[in-house]
């Protein structure tokens, strides 16, 4: 086919017709002229074994010249091995990635593929099945810790060294066990990241035994016989708040979580079956084990059906069994049994509102013989994991429980009958 066929002079009175007309002007080189006047610049060739059509623009924008410039330069590059129209549709993409880029670093958002980015994408993914303290922890500490040194990283240029460089700053500032949380955030970020494509590796898994041991957490509690009749004399003597006095008193007999004991409603107490029954919701447990869960009961010995009867003309026209002193809409702070527990003298290294879980269960175990472990882990609504698990949920041990909770009422009754009540006047 001869080469160059067309002219400036020709294109110019090319005339459009009813349908379009290709002129050729060599070396797969078309001009298409349209119905409605306009000319477009095509070039045919074959890739792959398949005939395709590149476009090259219009004209008079772009001149006899500059069609067979442009031509030739997708020639050189069949010639090459590469593919003109996927090159081109590669250069779009990639030039919209940067103007979307752009547009995100200017918004102060984070790109896309970036540890941020998909970070955050699988915090939004999870959040539904997680706790809302989970869920806003997760991220809050991502954002403290981890998004100021690895967020603008692009996920799969993270390695080893790069993500422990973020976890010793945190680890040099005394945060041992944040430093440890962190790592399985990052962990979670990788795997999740490996399973949408964006990294092929997950370097914390690597990190194992690189970071400092966590310090072991033990919470304070008193878990000498003697130290706790001393307890519930001091508490016996406590001239606060009376509801302050119940709840410190309540956690002591049924030894359940502090934030269970304050947040007691006076629905949930059935005085005549004995029977504190807690909503799966206020329960420590998944999202969808506090949807889905059952209750937990607290058989209530005799000790502590008298203490909620003592208390009833304080809050028994509210909704809480301690409600706070500054809104009866909520319950009792936290604070306010640790204020106590510190008036009586007891630092907290000594005592703490949790501490009366582990002196029960310390206790039980020393010195109430015949009670078996799986009963007083029912009472302290501990999970049980393994193949048995599920058994055990369905056993509750409600006959056993009623028996050792009433046990357990008696003996801190002969602990606290030691020695004469020390009244504690208030501050």
């Amino acid at each position: 086919m001869p080469e160059n066929l067309l002219s400036d002079q020709g294109i110019k009175k090319a005339k459009p017709g009813d349908k379009p007309r290709k002129l050729s002007d060599g070396g797969g080189l078309l001009l298409e002229v349209r119905p409605e006047g306009g000319k477009w610049w095509r070039w045919r060739y074959r890739f792959g074994g398949k005939e395709k059509m590149l476009s090259l623009g219009t004209y008079p924008a772009v001149t006899l010249a500059d069609a067979r410039k442009r031509r030739d330069e997708a020639r050189a590059m069949v010639a090459a091995g590469t593919d003109p129209s996927e090159a081109r549709k590669a250069g779009k993409a990639e030039q919209e990635r940067r103007h979307e880029a752009e547009a995100l670093a200017a918004a102060g958002e984070p790109l896309p593929g970036t540890f941020e980015y998909v970070a955050r994408e699988f915090h939004a993914q999870e959040v539904d099945g997680w706790s809302p303290s989970h869920a806003q922890k997760w991220l809050r500490s991502c954002e403290l810790d981890l998004f100021p040194v690895l967020g603008a990283l692009p996920l799969a240029s993270i390695n080893a060294p790069v993500l422990l460089d973020a976890l010793r700053r945190v680890e040099k500032r005394g945060a041992i066990i944040t430093a440890h949380g962190l790592r399985q955030y990052a962990g979670q970020v990788f795997r999740y990241g490996i399973q949408t494509g964006r990294c092929e590796r997950n370097p914390s898994v690597d990190l194992t035994g690189a970071l400092k041991s966590k310090p072991v957490r033990h919470m304070a509690a008193v878990l000498e016989p003697v130290g706790v009749g001393e307890l519930l004399r001091n508490i016996g003597g406590y001239v606060g708040q009376p509801l302050t006095r119940g709840a410190l008193l309540l956690s002591a007999l049924t030894f359940q979580r502090p934030g269970n004991v304050r947040a007691m409603e006076w629905a949930e107490i059935d005085t005549d079956a004995a029977l504190w029954t807690i909503p799966a919701a206020k329960m420590k447990r998944t999202i969808h084990g506090k949807n889905n869960g059952r209750p937990h009961m607290v058989p209530l010995a005799a000790q502590a059906l008298q203490v909620l009867e003592e208390l009833c003309p304080h809050s028994g026209s509210g909704q809480y069994v301690f409600p706070s002193l500054l809104s009866g809409q909520r319950c009792m702070s936290e604070n306010t049994i640790r204020a106590a527990l510190r008036r009586m003298g007891y630092g907290n290294e000594d005592m703490t509102a949790h501490g009366f879980r582990a002196m029960a269960r310390t206790l039980i175990i020393e010195r109430l013989p015949g009670i078996s472990p799986d009963v007083i882990e029912a009472q302290l609504a501990h999970g049980k994991s393994g193949p048995l698990g599920m058994a055990y949920d369905r056993a509750e041990f409600m006959d056993q429980r009623r028996k050792m909770m009433q046990t357990w009422a008696d003996y801190l009754d002969r602990l606290r009958d030691g020695a004469q009540v020390i009244p504690f006047k208030a501050a």
